[in-house]
């Protein structure tokens, strides 16, 4: 870890450090600059020091032995009363990346009343389920869930830590790997793992314009949170295996300092991601209003609808109806896109779908890379066409 360290006996209180940040991370006090929160460590204060008074420090974390630490442990997600679907997801894929190297494939369960949900995981081939299931464990604490967890993973010494890109995992996920001091990548769209155990982390970078492989190297254990719908489900064995290990609760759970004064429940929505047959408007419509066709054309094919980014950006409907990288992920049976482009933001989460129709002018498009089924034509001819072939019974 980097920090910018200012050495006073060399500083002559010039504040030439204070104008040059560009983040206001710089403040003089009593003739001397001071680094406040908003440091980035960018290093201009360092190149631009003329008394060479401000330096740049790095932290290395010295390496592990790998051999140490082995299997794969995924984070089983209970929230709402509901064994949340994408741990089930996760499973499959550690199943799948732990099978060459003969590794096993743990899960654990935090909360209040959890212990009925271990049985269940017992059907998806996982060799042990740990649970720590207390009611000071009633409601989400991220330092108190942070602390069964971390109890378990120094237990046992999982390799790799697969989470869910929840709102739950986005908070635990953080925290777990500064705990480790280890790499945390977020929101992975690929994961593959090198017979040197090392985790090939793959996700959109820099806007979506690329696939960065990301690879924690000397540290372990290895973190990633992925998203609903990306990974693929394994079916339900009918036999159960694995044992279950009820966990003593960790005593630092008793000295959490949060506490929970209230709760507000939320409503269920019915999102995106869990439709079979989605209807998808992109940049390609002309006006707000032209939504309807697109409404309309899911209501006759029994599925739910939504948009491309450019869309949200206008006002024309919220980021709950947005497929892409600031939106949802998404896989259902058919989705149809009309007057989509097809930016790797948006591909990368709806690519994993079963039968993609695509509907642009364009013919170099880059939706047509992924579409199974590509249509070449203006939207506004063929949408109406397949919504009147619908009523007419004709398709």
């Amino acid at each position: 870890m980097a920090q910018i360290a200012i050495l006073t006996r060399k500083c002559t209180g010039c504040a030439l450090c204070v104008g040059n940040c560009p983040f206001g991370a710089m403040e003089m006090k009593d003739g001397h600059p001071e680094i406040n929160a908003a440091c980035r460590v960018c290093g201009i204060c360092v190149k631009n020091c003329p008394e060479k008074a401000i330096m740049k420090l790095e932290t290395r974390v010295a390496s592990v032995d790998k051999t140490q630490w082995k299997d794969i442990l995924v984070f089983a997600e209970v929230s709402g009363g509901r064994l949340h679907p994408v741990s089930i997801e996760l499973i499959g894929k550690a199943r799948e990346l732990a099978a060459p190297l003969g590794w096993q494939v743990k899960t654990v369960l935090v909360g209040s009343g959890v212990a009925a949900f271990a049985e269940e995981l017992r059907h998806y081939g996982v060799s042990e389920v740990a649970v720590y299931d207390s009611e000071e464990l009633s409601y989400f604490r991220a330092d108190a869930y942070a602390s069964c967890v971390e109890d378990y993973i120094k237990a046992v010494k999982p390799s790799v830590v697969l989470v869910g890109a929840t709102s739950l995992g986005r908070s635990l996920a953080p925290r777990l790997s500064t705990r480790f001091h280890t790499g945390l990548t977020a929101d992975c769209t690929r994961l593959e793992l090198r017979e040197n155990t090392d985790l090939v982390q793959i996700r959109p970078a820099f806007g979506g314009n690329i696939m960065a492989q990301i690879v924690t190297t000397n540290t372990r254990p290895q973190f990633a949170t992925v998203r609903y719908k990306v990974m693929d489900a394994p079916s339900r064995n009918e036999a159960a295996s694995g044992r279950i290990d009820l966990r003593r609760i960790p005593r630092s759970v008793q000295e959490s300092r949060a506490s929970l004064v209230s709760v507000t429940p939320v409503p269920p929505k019915k999102s995106i991601s869990d439709a079979e047959i989605l209807v998808v408007g992109g940049r390609g419509l002309k006006k707000e209003s032209d939504l309807d066709m697109i409404r309309e054309l899911a209501a006759l094919l029994g599925g739910d609808w939504a948009t491309s980014r450019p869309l949200v950006e206008k006002g024309w409907t919220t980021n709950e109806r947005q497929i892409g990288l600031s939106g949802r992920t998404v896989r259902p049976k058919l989705i149809i896109t009309c007057g989509v482009s097809g930016a790797i933001q948006f591909t990368s989460c709806m690519n994993a779908s079963d039968h993609i129709v695509a509907i642009n002018q364009d013919p170099d498009a880059p939706i047509f890379k992924v579409a199974h089924v590509a249509i070449v034509d203006d939207l506004y001819q063929v949408v109406p066409d397949l919504i009147a072939r619908l009523k007419e019974g004709r398709v």
